[in-house]
């Protein structure tokens, strides 16, 4: 029996590994961005994507979205690793970019797919404003976060994929990173999210949560 083909000589059969799972979920997520998945469907896909054993298994989940080659050894076109971070294979109709975020005595929150440009400004006065990075586009390895709460609360979600870096502080607040509710899973083409400011009488929490409709891993130990 070859090395490159299961028992019978069907390539279907095949097991897919843990980074195809990413590459599939990368490109379901751009697909959403296009308009071709509502938020349901993406879940729902996301959710079968991660609990695929074989390419015979993904096949259903990717062959009617374009960019697949319909074959039983279904392969993502643009949607390596890299491209969320560095903006490179998006797809051509973008998300929408937000640069500000504030909320002053109300909500402001910024989930699903957007995309975050190098720096991006969160303020929250006796409000709460919600960043969402975990289907986010990142126009930069890197991102800058400058968030101040003034009796208010700023939560900033990353994903398993995203390197984090709180270096805020609080004045009769809080500015920390919140203990994760799964592990870290970085590369070398991670991006970086350094979420800098203030909290005065208030709070910014980074908390790390698993990808949307990723199976949770809980963490064994502490931070």
């Amino acid at each position: 029996m070859s090395l490159d083909q299961p028992a019978g000589g069907d390539p279907g059969k095949l097991r897919i590994s843990d980074a195809e799972r990413h590459r599939a979920a990368d490109f379901l997520r751009d697909a959403a961005a296009e308009g071709r998945l509502d938020v349901d469907e993406l879940d729902e896909r996301l959710e079968a994507t991660y609990a695929a054993k074989t390419y015979d298994d993904l096949l259903p989940v990717l062959v009617d979205l374009p960019g697949t080659d319909g074959s039983p050894l279904v392969r993502p076109r643009g949607a390596e690793p890299a491209s969320r971070a560095t903006g490179a294979g998006s797809p051509s109709v973008p998300a929408t970019r937000h640069d500000l975020s504030v909320a002053v005595m109300s909500g402001q929150d910024r989930r699903g797919v957007w995309e975050v440009g190098p720096g991006h400004q969160a303020v929250a006065v006796m409000g709460g404003v919600t960043l969402d990075l975990r289907r986010a586009r990142f126009a930069s390895a890197e991102v800058v976060i400058t968030a101040v709460a003034l009796m208010g609360g700023i939560d900033v979600v990353v994903g398993a994929g995203q390197r984090v870096s709180v270096e805020g502080f609080g004045l009769m607040g809080g500015f920390d990173e919140a203990r994760p509710q799964v592990d870290a899973d970085l590369g070398p083409d991670s991006p970086l999210v350094r979420v800098r400011g203030v909290a005065i009488m208030g709070g910014v929490t980074v908390t790390r949560k698993a990808d949307p409709g990723t199976p949770r891993r809980l963490r064994r130990g502490g931070h």
